[in-house]
């Protein structure tokens, strides 16, 4: 359908949770660093006018706004309106609306599991035959994002439901470039190297690294991502999945191995800021300022993309901070994982023009839309990454483009009880001095008393 488009898009670039002002972006087909061929050939084949596509998720205030303008794409090419309905409540309200048979034609999963649940009970429809190739073939680490929206249905028959669209980057290690210049260090590219990075910055004088886990009633989260992050680098995608489900058990030794790797980090008295006894009870927000004091307290802080919002105000990304990808060892010959999360998006009442705005999905363009607006990430290989609102963003985006795994937050996907309690409780004792076979062992009893 054919209207010429100007929308315009407020284009505030949220970077890594900070905001900053971006000047005003018109989308105009044709114009601009755009994908448009494939946009024009999408409008010439489709018209849904008077149709709506209704869409719920758990997008608030800006999310929702950059997504609104997004959708105006798909309006303007098919002649469809697009409806969207944020919730804080996203998560319950799904179910009850899939229950009563009055679910939105769309519902946008801020984690698979729940989309999993959904589709063993009947509650999804499955995408359309040959998502799941073009996933593979246009997404960096396709499997990765094909097996993390694939699951099986109600007869037990695995089918693809969900499509990822927008990503967070939690294999990150943020430092001082200046820092780094004036000490004469230079970025890691391997984990061997970064461990020889720590050893020489503690032979020169200086500490490696400033860890903060406390976080008031979850304190202990922080160091779930380093257990996570350090599995995926020392095991294999199969050992961390069964880990999830507790298919393979926390006290297996692959689980235990990568709680004591986090030691050599965390509990090394040289090796991190106040020492290994400050790790628990320093707060996560305020462990990366040590970065910035002169002489710095630390080099390096591995923190998930938010983290700059905790930086001294004024901090300008690029110049007076920046972060590399928390490298993977190359002994072990397991690529470059990456460990975050992300929004996907599935069919709860199926139509034409709701299988239409899943293709059009598909398009860099609809990528390149939300990049414009900035706190947007995406794995598709199709887009023109000098879309991206920052360069802190594109750098993250070239992470994902250059993954060659990417994996779930593992605690988000366990048990509350586990993922968001014994697991962050025993890593409080760990970095206490507890035994890591101990702490595992602790962890597992907690999994088995879940009826």
């Amino acid at each position: 359908m054919k209207t010429k488009l100007y929308a315009g898009v407020a284009a505030v670039a949220l970077s890594a949770g900070m905001a900053n002002a971006a000047s005003h972006v018109e989308l105009t087909p044709g114009e601009g660093d755009f994908t448009w061929d494939s946009y024009n050939s999408f409008a010439e084949a489709n018209d849904f006018a008077g149709e709506t596509v209704t869409i719920s998720g758990p997008w608030l205030g800006l999310e929702a706004d950059n997504f609104a303008s997004m959708a105006a794409l798909f309006e303007a090419a098919t002649g469809a309106s697009v409806s969207y309905v944020g919730s804080d409540s996203f998560e319950q309200q799904i179910v009850i609306d899939a229950e009563a048979g009055s679910a939105p034609n769309i519902a946008v999963f801020p984690q698979p599991g729940l989309a999993a649940n959904m589709a063993a009970r009947g509650l999804l429809t499955a995408l359309p035959e040959g998502t799941a190739d073009w996933i593979n073939d246009n997404y960096a680490a396709g499997s990765s994002w094909v097996d993390l929206g694939s699951y099986p249905n109600a007869d037990g028959e695995t089918e693809t439901y969900g499509f990822f669209f927008n990503v967070n980057v939690k294999s990150l290690v943020w430092y001082v470039p200046e820092n780094f210049e004036d000490a004469g260090y230079e970025v890691p590219t391997t984990m061997e190297e970064l461990l020889a990075l720590s050893d020489q910055i503690v032979a020169d004088g200086g500490t490696p690294w400033c860890i903060g886990l406390g976080s008031g009633a979850a304190t202990g989260w922080p160091a779930t991502d380093w257990v996570e992050d350090i599995m995926l680098r020392t095991a294999s995608l199969e050992t961390y999945d069964g880990w999830t489900t507790n298919d393979v058990k926390f006290d297996d030794p692959a689980v235990i191995n990568a709680i004591e790797t986090f030691g050599k980090f965390a509990r090394n008295d040289a090796w991190v800021a106040g020492g290994a006894g400050a790790v628990a009870t320093t707060d996560f927000r305020e462990s990366p300022k040590g970065l910035f004091d002169s002489p710095p307290q630390c080099y390096m802080h591995r923190q998930a993309s938010f983290i700059p919002a905790f930086f001294p105000e004024g901090t300008e990304l690029g110049e007076d901070a920046d972060f590399f990808y928390f490298p993977s060892f190359e002994a072990e010959d397991l690529g470059n994982p990456v460990l975050g999360g992300g929004t996907l998006m599935a069919i709860t009442t199926a139509s034409d023009a709701t299988n239409a705005f899943m293709e059009f999905m598909k398009l860099p363009v609809a990528h390149e839309a939300m990049m414009a607006q900035g706190g947007f990430l995406t794995p598709h290989s199709g887009v023109n990454t000098a879309t991206y609102a920052d360069d802190t963003l594109r750098g993250q985006g070239d992470i994902l483009l250059n993954a060659t795994s990417f994996r779930f937050d593992g605690s988000d996907l366990m048990p509350g009880a586990v993922g968001a309690g014994s697991f962050w409780t025993g890593m409080v004792d760990y970095t206490g001095g507890k035994d890591a076979a101990a702490v595992a062992a602790d962890i597992q009893a907690s999994w088995d008393a879940i009826k």
